[in-house]
This record gives structure tokens, sequence and C-alpha cells, in this order.
């Protein structure tokens, strides 16, 4: 029986499991590593950015996809936007949207240094607002992680932007496990709940749902 005091599930996986995980991937380049480091040293919520585990996995979907234009809603640090980078041929571009400009010294700073600037292009405002002036621009990837409660928000004109066969990945759709829990119902929780209805029952889709770190869906345009 539910514990009705219970406001999360977390760890959702056996801590065990997901330390072991996380050992288990291909070895982090350096240049990761050192994105990872100065996140944390200059950012007031470093836990905001993507882990090693779901980076390499961010990778190897590129390396599979070979996506040629990717969008990437929620830039944060730029974790996942230079693992986007590292991970594409030289003729990818990449369109990456944050809602504040106050990282954007920081985003030059760290994608001039690592040698991929010249593949993102960064947009900063409200990211529906953003978007919506990209007109005709189609994705093989695109890459939400922006406020949760805009997520249902974000569905029908992201899935319009996916080139057929084209990946849709949305990020902490698990919410510590809150979309579980039956009296846990805050703006966040019922927006998530609602995308994943979105995504699951679109037939225009077919989707599943990794329980990595707070969980990805992963979307693919039929």
């Amino acid at each position: 029986m539910e514990d009705k005091k219970e406001k999360q599930i977390h760890p959702f996986i056996d801590k065990r499991v997901e330390d072991y995980c996380g050992k288990h991937h291909s070895n982090r380049n350096e240049i990761l590593q050192e994105l990872d480091r100065q996140t944390h040293l200059k950012f007031v919520k470093p836990h905001m950015v993507s882990s090693a585990w779901q980076g390499e996995f961010l990778m190897l979907i590129c390396k599979i996809l070979k996506p040629k234009h990717i969008l990437e809603i929620g830039t944060f640090s730029g974790y996942a936007t230079t693992c986007f980078a590292l991970a594409t041929d030289d003729n990818c571009k990449i369109d990456t949207v944050e809602a504040l400009k106050e990282y954007e010294p920081f985003l030059i700073k760290n994608f001039t240094d690592n040698g991929v600037i010249d593949k993102i292009q960064m947009h900063f405002g409200q990211g529906l607002e953003v978007i919506q002036g990209f007109e005709d621009n189609t994705y093989d990837l695109i890459f939400l992680d922006a406020e949760k409660i805009h997520y249902p928000d974000y569905y029908p004109t992201l899935v319009k932007k996916l080139t057929k066969g084209g990946l849709l990945i949305a990020d902490n759709i698990l919410w510590y496990g809150k979309v579980v829990l039956d009296s846990v119902n805050d703006k966040d929780t019922l927006a998530i709940r609602k995308f994943n209805d979105l995504i699951t029952h679109d037939e225009r889709m077919e989707s599943l749902i990794i329980p990595i770190r707070d969980g990805l869906i992963v979307g693919r345009r039929k």
C-alpha cells in the first residue's frame, strides 16, 4: 500500500545497481570531466548537469543516428551540447536554446576552448517563443530538458520538427519517481505525466522510457 506521506522515490533504481552502471561505460574524455568540474564550481544548481552515464548514452545515440541537425532546449552549462558536438560529424549543426542569457559568457568560453563553437548556434529566451522563430527547420535529434511544466506545450511543435526516423529525447520524465505516486499532484509532476501520455499514445511515434538517472523517454518519428 502506498505511503500517503511519500513525496518521491529516490533512488528508484537500487543505488548499488546505479553505481555499477555508472562505472561500466566508456571512459569520459577530459573535456567533459573538466566541464563537469567547472559546472560544480560555478553554477548554483550543479546537479542539473547531465551525468557521465547519461552523456555517454547521448553520444552513443549520435554515433548511431548520425544527425545533421540537432535541437536542444535547455542548455544550462552546455554539457549535453558538448556531448552532441563531440559525437557528430563536422557538418552537423546544433541549435541550443537557453532561457538565462547570463550563462552566455560561460558557454562561449566552453564551446570555444573545446573547439566546437562553429557547430553550435546559441539562442536565448523562452524556449516556446524561440523555436516558433525557427520556421521550417527540421531536426534529426531533439533533446528536451527545460522547465517541466511546459513539456506538454512543447510536444506538438517538436514532433512536427522531427524528420522521419528522427528521435525526440526528453529528460527527467520519471521526476524522482513522483510520476507513479497518486498522492503527488504538483504542476510539474502533472505536466510530465501528460507529456509521457502524449508521446506514448501518439500514432506518429514509437517510444520507450529508459530509467537512466531521473529517466529519459526516447521517441522515434515513424
